[in-house]
């Protein structure tokens, strides 16, 4: 009598959704931990939520290059290329309003926004009742995307849902913007694992900067230490980490100096290696601190904007290139190093770096309604403009 064959067991597939939520959880509890009662927070938030910014209007179809977002915040104006069609132009005024408008949904809304970024949060605490906080946060923005419901009003509710779900108890931006780039499948059970890892992503990154932004800015102040009491130099190098990128005119503002003290000064920070000048000018040069710059030569224009970007999901096309390619994590500080860092100038940089976003958005506002050019020319820097002196 012959026997039947014995036919091994396949094994059990991996659950994507279990494996993305996992990987969620996970990071955004490394980076709560590490956020809560940190010294540098208000740095850290925002930066990130300048990136957070960035990211979200490059998948919106209005990507703008660092150096153009950072400048712009800067007050550098804006050096058309000849060569430039009117339709590039308006692209890259585009892209720079775009980024601000997604800037201020997350940070400061007006009455109307404010309305619905309100609407947005009841349906993420409407969606998947019983669900995790994160699968609800998944459904619950699909849910609104499908909807109508603009793309902007929802990430900002997503930052109010994570600290009303105790799942972070700062207000990090944590949005999901590569969940929503072209190509992405849209079908729950693919799209939900494909929102998940981008949190993840999103967090993980969160975490890098805050150890780059401790180190470099531990590593500049040691630099900068040994001078004499009346020295700037530490209020400096506060300026310099609270903002991307600062002119010398406008760190002479912050620290109530002469600007050709404070160029000066500069200038001793990139002979020292503490600072690089990023811009290459004649005028308005820009510096940043060494290691927390965007370390890039040229600079890219923004795209241009492509139609039906602004509400619902993703069109289906091939996928993108990632937008960025994060830089190797640098060491966290040991508890030693922590003890000795002096977070005495945090406050006025900070202050000092609302101020400049506050005037590049009345810059741009001047541009929505119609300004003249003369009297409203928008403070975003040409591609050339960046590296050219």
């Amino acid at each position: 009598m012959q026997d039947s064959p014995i036919h091994a067991a396949a094994p059990p597939r991996a659950d994507p959704t279990a494996a993305a939520l996992a990987r969620a959880a996970g990071a955004i509890a490394r980076l709560d931990q590490a956020l809560t009662l940190h010294p540098l927070l208000p740095a850290v938030l925002y930066r990130a939520r300048l990136e957070a910014a960035r990211h979200a209007a490059a998948v919106d179809g209005n990507g703008i290059d660092p150096w153009h977002l950072a400048a712009m915040l800067e007050g550098l104006r804006l050096r058309m290329d000849p060569s430039l069609s009117m339709r590039d132009r308006g692209a890259i005024f585009d892209a720079a309003r775009h980024a601000f408008d997604q800037y201020q949904w997350l940070v400061a809304p007006d009455f109307d926004q404010e309305g619905e970024i309100q609407a947005a949060e009841k349906v993420l605490l409407a969606a998947a009742p019983g669900a995790t906080p994160l699968l609800a946060a998944a459904h619950g923005f699909r849910d609104w995307i499908d909807g109508g419901g603009a793309r902007r009003a929802g990430r900002a509710a997503l930052v109010r849902f994570w600290q009303q779900e105790k799942l972070l108890r700062t207000p990090f931006p944590l949005i999901g913007a590569a969940s929503l780039r072209a190509g992405i499948a849209w079908a729950p059970a693919a799209w939900i694992p494909t929102f998940l890892a981008a949190l993840a992503d999103e967090a993980e990154a969160g975490l890098q900067l805050l150890q780059t932004l401790e180190r470099a800015w531990f590593a500049a102040r040691s630099q900068a230490a040994g001078r004499r009491r009346s020295s700037r130099a530490g209020a400096a190098i506060d300026v310099l980490a609270a903002a991307p990128l600062v002119s010398a005119t406008s760190l002479g503002q912050a620290l109530g100096m002469a600007p050709q003290n404070a160029a000066a000064l500069l200038d001793r920070f990139c002979a020292d290696g503490i600072a690089i000048e990023v811009t290459h000018r004649s005028k308005r040069r820009l510096f940043g601190l060494a290691a927390l710059a965007p370390l890039r030569d040229g600079v890219a224009p923004p795209r241009r904007r492509e139609p039906g970007r602004g509400r619902g999901r993703p069109p289906l096309r091939p996928l993108a290139a990632p937008i960025d390619a994060p830089p190797p994590p640098l060491p966290p500080l040991t508890p030693l190093e922590r003890r000795s860092f002096d977070y005495s100038g945090l406050d006025a940089a900070l202050a000092f770096a609302d101020d400049a976003m506050r005037s590049a958005r009345r810059t741009l506002a001047q541009l929505a309604s119609g300004a003249s050019e003369a009297t409203a020319e928008p403070a975003v820097p040409a591609a050339h403009d960046a590296t050219d002196g």
